[in-house]
């Protein structure tokens, strides 16, 4: 996994809060040294990086229902309502499939960011379907509600289990599961080239979907920030491209704006970072040695682009010892916190390297900044 140095951003100060825990060490002490250790490591690592971060996990429903509303065809928006039931209890929420022309049972890539209104722009939808890829969209805040500052959980997976101890981004991570479910029971695309991707809170979520359910191939978390694949003990102050200074996103900020995303017992970390028993390495190991593509914007300072460098090359370490390093992938675009069309032509570009062959374009590998000592 080779850097090529391509700066447009000034690091200005960095705080590095103490040293990344180990991945090779368990918990009692004894080393991780072969694959068979890790998978037991793996199951370890689990209890701090899932359970403690997201408040353990959304159970798994009874059965999954996949209800077609509506069948645009070839190259349109299908509508489905998916319901996951509980007993005599259910959850539904909706999504959208958009097929490829011309494809028999295509690569399929989901987001859960249909709030997000630039999932049907053309331009974003584009790059997929020209390439031969279908696309499902969900919105995730028809499982749980998205608020600012408010630490009450609410939404619809919290009516069901009102005394439940997982966090929003675990509730919507879930839903990503049952989008999967939904398309094996539609049968229109291929089960076993499934993609997760999703935007900052998106993003976050897409990255705990696919550590949580081994159907997505390729996991692609798009500039998450703090709370999943930057670093939290590194606090970063930059310049951007447009010359204005700005900082990284920290536990405190998260907890503070956003108290329902994580598990409640991140808040007494806050401030105190360096005692985590773990870091965002530890989430994107437990990818291996499945495909990770880890991206993220020069500009999006908020994002630490020095802390998600750290943490990747650190996750490395796991992919090397699965024999996997070729799984492992990131890239920074120039610019700000988005999800653009730039971004979802190099995860097609991605897509078409694994299934066919093609070649990777010379955008991977590139670091906007010269690279700290520390992280080399």
């Amino acid at each position: 996994m080779s850097a090529v140095n391509n700066k447009t951003i000034e690091i200005i100060q960095y705080d590095v809060l103490g040293n990344l825990p180990d991945l090779f060490t368990f918990d009692n002490g004894s080393p991780v040294i072969t694959p068979e250790d890790w998978e037991k490591r793996r199951t370890e690592i689990l209890k701090t990086a899932v359970d403690l971060q997201y408040g353990g996990t959304a159970p798994e429903p009874d059965s999954v229902v996949a209800e077609c509303l509506y069948n645009g065809g070839a190259g349109k928006a299908a509508s489905f309502r998916v319901s996951s039931y509980f007993g005599n209890k259910k959850i539904s929420f909706y999504m959208k499939l958009f097929l490829p022309e011309n494809a028999q049972n295509p690569p399929v890539v989901i987001s859960g960011d249909m709030c997000f209104n630039y999932c049907f722009d053309r331009g974003y939808l584009t790059p997929m379907l020209d390439n031969g890829i279908a696309f499902a969209v969900f919105d995730r805040t028809e499982i749980a509600d998205d608020k600012c500052i408010d630490a009450n959980r609410t939404g619809a997976i919290y009516e069901l289990f009102p005394n439940a101890e997982f966090g929003s981004i675990s509730a919507w991570a879930w839903g990503y599961s049952r989008c999967v479910d939904a398309l094996e029971i539609i049968g229109l695309t291929d089960p076993r080239f499934v993609v997760f991707t999703g935007h900052s809170r998106g993003g976050k979520t897409a990255m705990l979907a696919g550590v949580l359910d081994s159907r997505a191939l390729i996991i692609n978390p798009n500039e998450t920030n703090a709370g999943s694949c930057s670093c939290y003990r590194i606090h970063l102050r930059a310049k951007a491209e447009n010359g204005e200074i700005r900082r990284s996103e920290t536990l405190a900020d998260m907890t503070k704006n956003f108290p329902a995303w994580l598990g409640d017992g991140m808040k007494q970390y806050a401030d105190r970072e360096e005692k985590l028993p773990f870091d965002c390495h530890f989430l994107k190991a437990l990818a291996a040695p499945r495909i990770l593509f880890i991206s993220e914007a020069a500009s999006d300072i908020w994002g630490n682009p020095v802390g998600s460098l750290h943490t990747t090359k650190a996750a490395a370490q796991v992919y090397r010892l699965l024999d996997a390093e070729n799984n492992l992938f990131w890239y920074f675009r120039s610019g700000e916190h988005a999800q653009t069309a730039e971004d979802i032509s190099q995860l097609v570009n991605l897509i078409r390297h694994i299934q066919y062959g093609d070649n990777l374009n010379e955008n991977f590998f590139k670091v906007p900044f010269d690279i700290p000592e520390s992280i080399i």
